[in-house]
């Protein structure tokens, strides 16, 4: 069981920056997040997609304002469940909650604040009638742990960043060459990575194909080959210990809108005129997915509403105790002691 003060269910932008707004009122953050990164969809869809309303940068790109939450948060020392997506969650006699994920991981904590931005983040999955019986066979729709891919014969379809990223890493450490697949011959990834792709093509590193598919799975119990169709050939078969369908994520309230919440077109109503708490005392909303009159899906919105909410939360988890709030530019930053 892994206990905090308050449980964070989202790890993007505003779940890191909740963290930060906690430790100022000594309060400890555990988050969980279905993806294997903090960030949510600035790391995981465009990391290098400039922002422009973050007050104080006039451009910061997404995955550097990551890094910057990150390390804003450091001094609190957060710790993470990812990779996994909080699926149920129990109200105890105490008051407090017990949030069980998809791999059986629980936590506990008197405050759970939600900071899903627009839900948790679902595979984009192909078409393919056996995709299903060999799913954690060989077929992943994510990269949780590089290492395990080492030594295998990988094959990766997609034409964005995250797939463009992975060939290249496993590129450059595997002993194989590992095959890219992409149904066009333009790619949305950054100038950058393709040129790399490219470059390792010609080191024999990459076997591109382009205006290509996977249309066909084979093996046993375990993933064993792939069938290909592209366009002017003949479809081929092609041995391969894992294939990689990196076609992105698609957003779904998933699981939480299964939790007793007031739910409104797909995200969940909230008291906006003190502090973002749902219909479920000791649950809050804040960021992308609540909303309320008046609401903007922004993400200084979400900075705003955090805020907020850790101070309601605060008297939740200290009902005898009264916080001052001071300004940081008088008491600095304190953090956690290791």
């Amino acid at each position: 069981m892994i206990k905090t003060d308050i449980l964070i269910i989202g790890a993007g932008p505003v779940g890191l920056f909740t963290v930060f707004e906690a430790g100022l009122m000594k309060l400890k953050c555990h988050l969980i997040d279905a993806i294997p990164q903090v960030g949510g969809q600035l790391s995981e869809i465009y990391p290098k997609k400039p922002i422009y309303d973050i007050p104080g940068f006039p451009s910061i790109l997404a995955g550097e304002l990551v890094h910057n939450l990150m390390e804003q948060a450091a001094p609190f020392k957060p710790t993470f469940t990812l990779g996994e997506r909080a699926e149920t969650i129990k109200k105890q006699e105490d008051g407090s909650f017990i949030v069980t994920t998809s791999e059986g991981t629980k936590h506990q904590a008197p405050v759970v604040i939600i900071a899903g931005g627009l839900g948790s983040f679902e595979p984009r999955k192909p078409l393919i009638d056996s995709l299903a019986s060999f799913e954690k066979r060989g077929v992943e729709y994510m990269v949780r742990e590089p290492e395990t891919f080492l030594g295998k014969k990988i094959f990766i379809s997609g034409g964005g960043d995250s797939a463009l990223d992975w060939a290249i890493y496993f590129a450059e450490h595997n002993n194989s060459k590992v095959g890219l697949i992409h149904r066009s011959e333009s790619f949305r990834a950054h100038k950058d990575s393709l040129e790399k792709v490219k470059q390792l093509e010609k080191e024999n590193k990459i076997e591109l194909f382009t205006l290509a598919e996977v249309v066909g799975l084979r093996g046993q119990n375990d993933l064993e080959s792939i069938e290909i169709k592209q366009k002017g050939k003949e479809n081929s078969w092609f041995d391969t210990d894992c294939w990689l369908p990196l076609f992105g994520l698609s957003p779904k309230l998933g699981p939480i809108a299964d939790w007793g919440l007031d739910i409104e077109k797909n995200a969940i109503k909230v008291d906006h005129t003190l502090d973002y708490q749902t219909t479920v005392p000791g649950i809050f909303a804040v960021g992308d997915v609540n909303t309320y009159p008046g609401k903007l899906k922004l993400i200084l919105c979400g900075f705003h509403e955090a805020t907020l909410a850790v101070q309601t939360a605060y008297k939740i988890i200290h009902p005898e105790k009264r916080f001052t709030l001071k300004y940081t530019t008088v008491q600095g930053i304190q953090g956690f002691d290791e």
